[in-house]
């Protein structure tokens, strides 16, 4: 069914299963958030150990994403969904049943690896269901789907694990997951059509990577919008660290202040929706990463001056992480409009580098001599730099 013929029910019926799909990774890492410091005192080990467990999903995350995106174009979006969330509910049940950090850390790589597909082939899928010129607004919409997560995720772990323990926070994920699976089986429509012109020998695979890598609107769009976008990673993978150690909130406080952040990213994601109406995605991608990298600088200052207290703190990466809610859809659009038959590939490769430079970016914070907060903040400005570099020496050279 084309995008004219359905109506305004089915759209959002389509965006609303395509969202829950892109729930699925934040739920796994955002619901265990509290548990830290008990998965560290159960396991004898450091919170900075147990965050490991969120770079480890993050690696399995971005090389799962190349993984499946010859497959969705291969064999059509459904299939392979069907095999990697399999995956990754049997994965989950395995972190109920781990015993020690290293098997934590292992079987979350795992996990990931099952875990990415849901959120590749919803991205193939905006681009199999609406045209390009929609894409943004659907895609901003998806966020906000998105960024309900973390206001549900960490406040449920932290009930949960006040109930029955950090391990059951594992099986409420593995049930939320096999829910959504049944909704893809029964009411989500094939998007793209198995093509058995899709090579999946090695050569083939290679070229088609190549083919979308070399793409001056792809590799451009995809590395300033993943470096801006990393932001949201180093947050995510530290904010334990800093509000439960370094300003020594407790978990059910973390909960609600990792809600309250999360309505930043929310906020970014739908104003960026009524901006779409009015400006191209790369006038409102320049501006906001221009904001972005001004706050940043101003967030690395005070915090390296030590200035800032936790409601300054909180202030300032409310401010950032709405501009990640913005970046990231008008990045993903404009990376994905060249391709139409090979969505899925390019959807891979924007997650891969989106994610694997996120999770490389989040696991360094904690190598710096610096504090946890100014160590936060000299990443995310760098980052925010770099990320607005690359987008004006492409207009330069344009």
């Amino acid at each position: 069914m084309t995008f004219s013929n359905r109506s305004k029910q089915q759209h959002f019926f389509l965006i609303l299963i395509l969202g829950a799909l892109n729930t699925i990774t934040p739920f796994a890492i955002d619901m265990y958030l509290p548990a830290f410091p008990k998965i560290a005192a159960d396991f004898n080990t450091s919170i900075e150990r147990v965050a490991l467990s969120v770079s480890t999903y993050f690696l399995g995350y971005a090389i799962g994403q190349i993984i499946y995106g010859p497959l969705l174009d291969r064999f059509g979006r459904k299939p392979p969904l069907y095999a990697g969330l399999t995956l990754f509910i049997l994965a989950t049940i395995g972190c109920f049943k781990a015993g020690s950090i290293e098997f934590l850390l292992a079987i979350r790589f795992v996990q990931a690896l099952g875990g990415c597909v849901a959120s590749v082939a919803a991205m193939a899928m905006v681009r199999d269901f609406f045209p390009v010129e929609k894409s943004a607004g659907v895609i901003s919409f998806m966020v906000l789907i998105l960024g309900a997560s973390p206001l549900l995720a960490p406040t449920a772990g932290s009930f949960i694990i006040a109930g029955w323990g950090w391990h059951a926070v594992f099986i409420a994920l593995a049930v939320i997951t096999f829910i959504i699976l049944l909704a893809v089986i029964f009411f989500l429509p094939e998007g793209h059509i198995p093509d058995k012109s899709i090579s999946l020998k090695p050569a083939p695979i290679i070229n088609g990577f190549r083919e979308v890598l070399t793409d001056p609107k792809f590799y451009v769009f995809a590395l300033a919008g993943s470096f801006s976008f990393s932001g949201l990673f180093v947050y995510v993978a530290h904010s334990p660290a800093i509000f439960m150690n370094h300003f020594q909130l407790s978990e059910k406080m973390y909960g609600g202040m990792f809600a309250l952040l999360s309505v930043g990213f929310i906020g970014g994601s739908q104003l960026n929706h009524i901006l779409t109406k009015h400006f191209s995605n790369r006038q409102i991608l320049k501006t906001v990463l221009l904001v972005q990298t001004a706050v940043s600088f101003l967030f690395l200052t005070g915090a390296w001056q030590n200035w800032y207290g936790l409601a300054a703190v909180i202030v300032l990466l409310f401010v950032l992480l709405s501009c990640c809610g913005i970046t990231y859809p008008n990045a993903a659009a404009l990376c994905m409009a060249p391709f139409a038959k090979n969505a899925g590939t390019a959807s891979a490769l924007l997650g891969f580098i989106q994610i694997g430079i996120g999770g490389l970016i989040s696991g360094c914070v904690s190598l710096l001599p610096f504090g946890a907060v100014t160590a936060m903040a000299f990443i995310m400005a760098v980052t925010t730099m770099v990320a607005l570099v690359i987008l004006l020496a492409r207009k330069k050279s344009n």
